[in-house]
């Protein structure tokens, strides 16, 4: 049994993870286009080129970390050794130095490729400790639920104080040096909880053969692993839905809700915008979500509880076009339910590549839990960039000014990145997921044979 403080110290991992990760998604964009000063077609081109290439990187860490060998493990070392690494770049990336349009792309480019590679390097070996840390599928659907538990609490504390920490830390100073302060805030906290991941998980599962396939045949088993298959266009799909939402909150709430006319909301002296209070009461919900889900998916199973969420999400979602900017009380009650919903799918996503790891050893005799599990990787990151391209890419389609009144046509597709666009990347996750074939029955006759070959 894997104690309490373990799948804590599991959970502290993407808590890190997740508060650049929810940085990146919600702010990063209107950082590069209002405060930094780059056009938004450019900074979709830039997500789309560096997103693209970093999920491409993520199956290289992947074979790395399968064929890492410490007194560590396989997987933990990373977490030791990046982490400073992961915080000091995390910083550059929202630093604004002085240059010209084309010193802040060239800047923009090499700073953002920086962080997503160091972010694969540390979040790829993470992911791939839930394959590790227990042979046992539901011992995992646990640890798959605190990881996600404590992801969406790191987004929500991200979410929620870090708007309140900009204002705070650019009085007196322009609003670049408040952003970069906040960053450096959350960069610390990223550092020390990825130590405390480190210290306090531990790895046993140990493969049935001890030698590493060659390359060649690690690839080859994997692009013969259909289930594989199914989770990966699934899992573009849904970060697809993601990131299209996240991405165009602030844009919404500051040209269509125009959260400026609102009073701010105070507590304990921090003044809250609307903007963060919406996208922190999200990740809220989405810790719903993750509760949620387990029960679930151990009563009716995984793939239904996943078709499930994904299609409650694609009604609310079309709903959600017709709110009127002062029909807020509604904006954030479907906010919520939305966010339940996308909360309970990703730990479902991480169990099932989990599964997809036993499959594969046992039809193969071959375990390469770091190329399977950064393959999940791979999936979020490029469904992330797509979202994120398609966003800046429309947000110029549609007429968009920085920092200026919107036209008519401008506020019609601000309001569509919040409703129909996302709803398209629920539909097709959905038909993915049908297709998927591990059932609760057939994985508990995986892991029995499994267990028989380890003894």
């Amino acid at each position: 049994m894997i104690s309490l403080k373990e799948k804590i110290g599991y959970g502290f991992g993407d808590m890190a993870s997740s508060m650049f990760w929810k940085l990146f998604g919600s702010y990063l964009m209107i950082f590069y286009t209002d405060v930094f000063g780059m056009p938004a077609a450019v900074v979709g081109t830039m997500f789309l080129i560096t997103r693209v290439w970093d999920s491409a990187f993520d199956p290289i860490v992947g074979i790395i970390a399968d064929r890492t060998h410490t007194r560590w493990g396989k997987f933990r070392p990373y977490l030791l050794y990046l982490a400073i690494p992961f915080a000091l770049i995390g910083i550059l990336t929202f630093t604004t130095p002085n240059l010209s349009d084309t010193g802040k792309v060239v800047y923009a480019y090499i700073t953002y490729s920086l962080m997503m590679m160091v972010y694969s390097a540390i979040n790829v070996p993470y992911a791939s400790l839930l394959g590790v840390m227990s042979a046992e599928p539901k011992e995992r659907n646990t640890l798959s639920t605190y990881r996600m538990t404590f992801a969406y609490i790191g987004s929500f504390i991200a979410l929620l104080l870090f708007m309140p920490m900009v204002n705070y830390f650019s009085q007196g100073h322009t609003e670049r040096h408040g952003w970069m302060m906040s960053v450096v805030v959350i960069a610390i906290l990223c550092a020390i909880l990825f130590y405390g991941c480190f210290a306090w998980t531990k790895e046993r599962v140990k493969p049935i053969k001890e030698k590493q396939n060659p390359l060649k045949s690690d690839i080859l088993d994997l692009l013969h692993n259909r289930p594989w298959w199914i989770l990966l266009g699934a899992g573009v799909a849904a970060l697809v839905f993601n990131s299209i939402r996240d991405g165009a909150t602030v844009y919404y709430f500051k040209y269509y809700i125009v959260e400026e006319s609102h009073a701010s909301v105070s507590l304990f002296g921090v003044s809250f915008v609307l903007s963060g209070l919406y996208l922190a009461v999200g990740q809220a919900a989405n810790i719903v979500g993750v509760v949620l889900a387990a029960p679930l998916s151990n009563c009716i199973g995984k793939k239904k509880t996943y078709m499930s969420a994904m299609l409650l999400a694609t009604v609310l979602s079309i709903i959600f076009y017709w709110f009127d900017k002062d029909e807020l009380a509604l904006i954030f009650i479907f906010q919520i339910l939305i966010s339940i919903c996308a909360g309970s799918i990703f730990p479902l996503l991480w169990s099932m590549y989990a599964d997809c790891a036993d499959y594969s050893e046992l039809n193969t005799g071959n375990r390469a839990t770091g190329l399977i599990f950064s393959s999940s990787s791979m999936s979020q990151k490029f469904g992330w960039a797509i979202g994120s391209a398609l966003t800046g890419w429309l947000l110029a389609f549609f007429g968009f000014e920085a920092n200026a009144v919107q036209s008519e046509e401008t506020i019609h597709g601000i309001k569509m990145f919040l409703s129909w666009l996302p709803a398209v990347g629920t539909v097709l996750s959905v038909i993915f997921i049908s297709m998927y074939p591990l059932s609760e029955k057939k994985m508990k006759e995986i892991t029995a044979q499994l267990n028989a070959k380890r003894k």
